[in-house]
């Protein structure tokens, strides 16, 4: 019985009593306070501000058009955690481009939901103007700051590779596209933190849009194994398979110089090692035998003088 008075009691509410009902436990008063007249758009944003709010709630919040109407209702009730996946599908869909970024970049959003976002934003790309790109190049997603770099506009390429949401992985994947600009490989390949990667720079080698003089600056940073793999006829044009194959067998004679120099120094040392040892020990029988007649000079010496 006292649960239905709190129910009735919320669907009049007015004033106080109605901003202190916000917080009631119960998901049954919180709905009854949906009904009510009194109920407006700051009452409904400062109700979707708890954390804690009951699935219910936010549920019957996302199925009343009327609510929905407003556009602080919908952001608030997309950034909720506890909003359900449907609904924030939906809404996703109606949100202004920079309160999406914030959605995707919100640490309590599902994997779901965080991808979809970001799908979103870069659909949008194509139509944005130029500062906006700037903008999400350097705050923006990895994916979109993935797909801004395989873009590669002059002025925002060098912004999204300092972007610190940019994953390796997206920039290999703007580096693995069929048609990459000269100029977005030759950005990555002097980027001060790209260029470092040992996997961004095999996919640099590999990218048939890279410049000769590139591949040549990364080829001593290659393994062999990776060399004679890229050498295979059909992985890479003709006109760098010699170049390719030209390190190895540079690698190749270079190893095998080593060797040589290894095993002759080896060899010295095994030949000296007997030598020492017969020397110290002449040495030591030459010191012994002076020392020895010395000792024995003395006595007959002696008697020779009685």
């Amino acid at each position: 019985m006292e649960l239905e008075k709190e129910i009735a009691r919320a669907k009049v509410a007015t004033g106080e009593d109605l901003s202190a009902l916000l917080y009631h436990p119960a998901p049954a008063v919180l709905l009854a306070l949906l009904d009510n007249p009194a109920f407006d758009e700051p009452h409904l944003t400062l109700l979707l501000s708890r954390k804690d709010l009951p699935t219910e709630v936010l549920e019957e919040i996302g199925k009343r058009k009327t609510f929905l109407k407003s556009y602080a209702v919908k952001k608030s009730l997309l950034l909720h955690p506890r909003t359900p996946r449907l609904i924030g599908l939906r809404l996703m869909k109606e949100l202004y481009l920079m309160d999406l970024v914030q959605f995707a970049l919100a640490p309590a959003v599902s994997a779901e939901l965080k991808r979809y976002a970001e799908e979103q934003i870069v659909a949008r790309l194509p139509q944005m103007p130029l500062g906006q790109k700037i903008t999400l190049a350097r705050r923006g997603p990895n994916r979109v700051a993935g797909a801004l770099v395989a873009e590669g506009h002059p002025q925002v390429l060098p912004v999204a590779l300092d972007n610190p949401y940019l994953t390796e992985a997206q920039v290999l994947k703007a580096l693995a596209r069929e048609k990459v600009a000269v100029h977005v490989v030759q950005g990555i390949a002097g980027h001060n933190k790209w260029s470092r990667s040992y996997n961004v720079r095999l996919a640099i080698v590999r990218n048939a849009s890279t410049p000769v003089s590139i591949v040549l600056r990364f080829l001593p940073q290659m393994t062999v194994n990776d060399l004679r793999v890229m050498a295979e006829p059909g992985i890479v044009a003709e006109n760098l398979r010699k170049y390719l194959l030209a390190e190895v067998r540079r690698r190749m004679l270079a190893s095998q110089k080593h060797a040589e120099r290894d095993l002759a120094g080896n060899a010295g040392k095994l030949a000296a090692e007997p030598q020492d040892n017969r020397g110290a020990e002449e040495k030591e029988d030459g010191g012994e035998g002076k020392g020895g007649a010395d000792r024995n000079s003395g006595p007959e010496k002696a008697d020779d003088e009685t």
